[in-house]
């Protein structure tokens, strides 16, 4: 089949269209699904996918109204890779104690997604997570994707890198606090 000029022409100026849109603003965001990750060198927002991951979220959720994350330490940051924090021991060890079962997706992660740590196990999952820095297509349907930086990855690319294979951070940044939006006056 093929498409006339004309749709052609329409077609083509609809995706440079939609293409070009700006990236959605932070203030269109659902508050109730939206995190503020503050960081030394500023506000992350992060903009939370409750379709996509439903029961990582109300556990994050409920994590972080009873305020688990403030002073946490990002234990694991490997340059050009990820960001990983959400453990109370420091050393990649610890969680809150609850398993979640997986919740897969087709998201890519890419660049400023925000994902579920795990150990072997695919669920495994509990309270660490990750933010990724670079595309990193080869953790695409092996961990759950539960967000996106949508403000501020400019902050998260300062937070300090750790060293060698394991990406162990000596004197690592923390989370200054972790809210929910909806829960911020």
């Amino acid at each position: 089949m093929r498409l006339s000029l004309a749709v052609r022409s329409i077609l083509i100026v609809a995706f440079f269209f939609i293409a070009t849109l700006p990236a959605r603003a932070a203030s269109d965001l659902d508050l109730e699904n939206t995190l503020y990750l503050d960081l030394k060198d500023g506000r992350v927002v992060i903009e939370l996918f409750p379709r996509v991951a439903p029961r990582h979220l109300a556990r994050i959720k409920e994590l972080v109204r009873q305020k688990f994350y403030d002073g946490l330490k990002f234990h694991r940051v490997i340059d050009g890779f990820m960001a990983q924090t959400g453990d109370p021991r420091g050393d990649g060890t610890g969680g809150s104690g609850k398993k979640i079962r997986a919740e897969f997706s087709n998201i890519p992660h890419d660049r400023g997604i925000v994902s579920m740590a795990r150990s072997s196990d695919i669920n495994s999952a509990d309270s660490q997570f990750f933010i990724v820095f670079e595309n990193s297509s080869f953790l695409d349907g092996k961990y759950t994707v539960f967000g996106k930086v949508v403000e501020g990855m400019e902050y998260v690319d300062m937070i300090k890198r750790g060293y060698g294979r394991s990406g162990k951070v000596r004197n690592p940044d923390t989370i200054l606090s972790l809210r929910v939006a909806a829960d911020v006056k």
